[in-house]
């Protein structure tokens, strides 16, 4: 009779959702194993398998290792200063430059001479926020890029945004206090840890070098429990120099060391959630790593897959045809930088070849290798780059053209002379309003020389920036110009 009782009480139960009269009523459905994200605990490894996570945790986790070992690096700093004396390098605040980056630092590559830059690594944001102020620049261009542990930008402050003057404030994941009177927005970062890189316009004169210094002096970042409502100033000038770490080679700082990648990446998952989705990816590869503390042979695979990785997937990435997607006329342009999300391709591209990016609004990068007949730029030739009458980038802030030595530099030469654009008030255009600049060892004549960009004998890059580019640029319709040799 029990039974029976049931069914009917079934029946009535599916007759009664058909008819819709119990849509309140939930039934929990129940969770298997194979629901659970990631593999099952204790399943059996082959070597195969272990190089194919590791593969792929290399690719995925190489710029969270790399952003950790620079906060770590920076973290050292025991106040705001100048690491070799040519970078700024600040713990839970800022350092600022009151010029140009120099062209002799070593610690990031793809710096610019278009603006005056200040970098800091600030974390435990859950514990105590930072404020960060923001002067009145006028019409000066401008842009405080703060970046996530993934180096996703946060941020949207800066000109493009019209941000009013005044004080903010950037909070970890979990940071539940007050916001104090006198706070204008809360930034909130998914992470505890954010890197923060403001710019600031400067034009290549004496002038304006003069007139820049009063607004730099008013960008600084502080702990909560320095703010008092009052703007502070600080007089960039005067930070003390530290020693910088070893070099290994010539190019960039290694941030990055495969031979010890996974004994970090443990570490640095801990401190970065999982974004949406990302759930069983990191149950993933934590079941390799967990397997590997475990099993000697198991850590010496993947060291060995991180190696090798190092070589196959991540050294490629410093050519630009690797990075990102074509933009036209042999030059290429990435698509999400500095809100990668789950892109994680473009994200290690760029980890390797120019970290930290603005984002698209903000900035538009535009890189080549190749000339129009998609040779190697070296610099024995020498080019020309033609802007057509008005079409120069399209921006609403600046544009320049750099160019970079083979290791994403800048090339040493007797004018100093690194980048081009709208900071240089002496280019000369052509008589049909067109605007030519020159690229390569020899000077393309006395007469056209304040366009030219002396380049290295061997091997170099150029590299377009577009602040705060028109739409032309960001969808596509505005086409960088041919690099042609001159015979």
């Amino acid at each position: 009779m029990n039974h029976l009782k049931s069914v009917a009480c079934t029946i009535g139960v599916a007759l009664a959702m058909l008819l819709g009269n119990v849509q309140a009523q939930q039934f929990p459905i129940p969770t298997t194993a194979a629901e659970v994200p990631g593999p099952a605990p204790g399943t059996a490894m082959t070597k195969a398998y272990v190089q194919s996570v590791g593969r792929m945790a290399y690719l995925w986790g190489w710029p969270l290792v790399n952003n950790a070992n620079r906060h770590a690096a920076f973290s050292k700093a025991p106040e705001p200063g100048l690491l070799g004396g040519v970078l700024p390098i600040a713990h839970n605040s800022l350092s600022m430059l009151t010029n140009y980056v120099s062209p002799e630092q070593r610690f990031v590559t793809c710096t610019n001479q278009d603006v005056v830059y200040g970098f800091g690594f600030l974390d435990d944001l859950d514990d105590e926020p930072i404020v960060f102020q923001v002067p009145d620049f006028g019409d000066r261009f401008w842009v405080y890029a703060l970046y996530d542990a993934r180096t996703d930008e946060l941020s949207n402050i800066g000109k493009q945004y019209g941000t009013k003057p005044g004080f903010y404030m950037v909070v970890g994941p979990n940071w539940k206090g007050e916001t104090p009177k006198g706070i204008t927005a809360v930034l909130r970062s998914s992470t505890t840890v954010v890197a923060a890189a403001p710019r600031v316009f400067m034009d290549d004169t004496s002038e304006d070098h003069a007139a820049v210094q009063p607004l730099l002096s008013q960008i600084d970042f502080y702990p909560l429990s320095q703010f008092d409502g009052k703007m502070k100033t600080k007089d960039w000038s005067k930070l003390p120099h530290f020693l910088a770490p070893p070099s290994k080679g010539k190019g960039e700082t290694v941030w990055v060391n495969p031979e010890t990648f996974f004994d970090e990446l443990p570490a640095v998952m801990k401190q970065v959630p999982p974004l949406p989705g990302e759930e069983a990816l990191y149950k993933w590869i934590g079941s390799v790593l967990e397997a590997a503390d475990k099993d000697p042979a198991i850590k010496k695979t993947l060291t060995e897959t991180a190696v090798a990785a190092e070589r196959e997937l991540i050294s490629p990435f410093f050519q630009w045809r690797y990075n990102g997607r074509p933009a036209g006329n042999g030059w290429n342009s990435p698509v999400n930088n500095a809100k990668w999300g789950t892109d994680y391709a473009n994200r290690t591209g760029t980890a390797k070849s120019n970290m930290y990016d603005n984002l698209p609004e903000e900035t538009k990068y535009i890189y080549t290798d190749y000339d129009s007949q998609g040779q190697q730029l070296v610099g024995q030739n020498l080019y020309s780059i033609t802007f057509a009458k008005g079409q120069v980038p399209p921006v609403k802030g600046f544009w320049s053209v750099t160019l970079y030595n083979e290791l994403h530099f800048f090339n040493p030469n007797p004018l100093k002379r690194y980048s081009l654009g709208t900071k240089n008030k002496n280019l000369k255009f052509n008589a049909d309003g067109s605007l030519t600049l020159y690229a390569g060892v020899k000077s393309p004549g006395a007469d056209k020389e304040s366009n030219w960009l002396p380049a290295p004998s061997g091997t170099f890059s150029l590299y377009i920036r577009a602040y705060w580019a028109d739409k032309a640029i960001l969808d596509g319709t505005w086409t960088p110009p041919k690099v042609e040799p001159v015979k």
